[in-house]
């Protein structure tokens, strides 16, 4: 299944949510979702992605356990909407009333090993500020701390949803942001965090594993 057309409008969570829409996400920063990969919905999955992915955790914990060591986060692009419908690209993430004024948020990032360097994770990132307190969203917005350190760091009471995994074929950029080549094969999932019993942050996370798959 390759997903469908975009859309240049910015979305946002709905109260209801129980999947992930894992087009809604993509059209946040691809207009043509091919440049990113293609994506199959997969039942089973080998390892060791079965391991990075196939729980219902945060992947900051499972992937720094898995490597052996912590991870930073990189912000590739970021889009923050106001409720005047205005979106914008790269806030003054210092500037505290434009990060109050942020109705929804979202970023693209990876996440590196702090001390071999490593890329071992892209992902997309969408939350609600509101379903977050204001200095936790503040610290996310900073891009300084991975969103899952920042939550278990301030005790935030959540719930991570695993909702589907994904067979992720490499387009141009995820070759480019996990060293591979394009058409390699690795594994993906999307997820839900509930905040205080709230839908607060849905997720796509792909994982390089130990390399590709051929």
């Amino acid at each position: 299944m390759t997903p469908g057309s975009p859309s240049s409008e910015i979305e946002t969570l709905s109260e209801s949510a129980e999947q992930v829409d894992l087009n809604s996400l993509l059209r946040e920063f691809y207009d043509d979702f091919a440049e990113l990969a293609s994506f199959e919905l997969a039942s089973e999955i080998p390892e060791p992605f079965d391991t990075l992915l196939n729980h219902q955790s945060h992947m900051t914990v499972t992937v720094e356990h898995y490597h052996g060591e912590p991870v930073d986060v990189e912000v590739h692009r970021r889009r923050n909407r106001f409720a005047s419908g205005d979106v914008v690209q790269a806030v003054d993430v210092a500037n505290p009333e434009e990060l109050d004024a942020t109705v929804a948020y979202t970023r693209e990032i990876t996440l590196v090993t702090h001390d071999t360097h490593q890329v071992v994770q892209h992902g997309i990132v969408r939350l609600d500020p509101s379903a977050l307190s204001r200095s936790v969203w503040h610290q996310i917005a900073s891009g300084e701390i991975p969103l899952g350190r920042v939550l278990i760091e301030n005790n935030v009471l959540r719930q991570v949803q695993l909702c589907r995994l994904w067979r992720v074929t490499a387009g141009p950029s995820l070759a480019k942001y996990l060293n591979l080549q394009v058409g390699d094969v690795v594994y993906g999932r999307t997820a839900l965090i509930r905040c205080d019993h709230k839908p607060a942050i849905e997720l796509l996370e792909i994982v390089r594993g130990n390399g590709p798959l051929s």
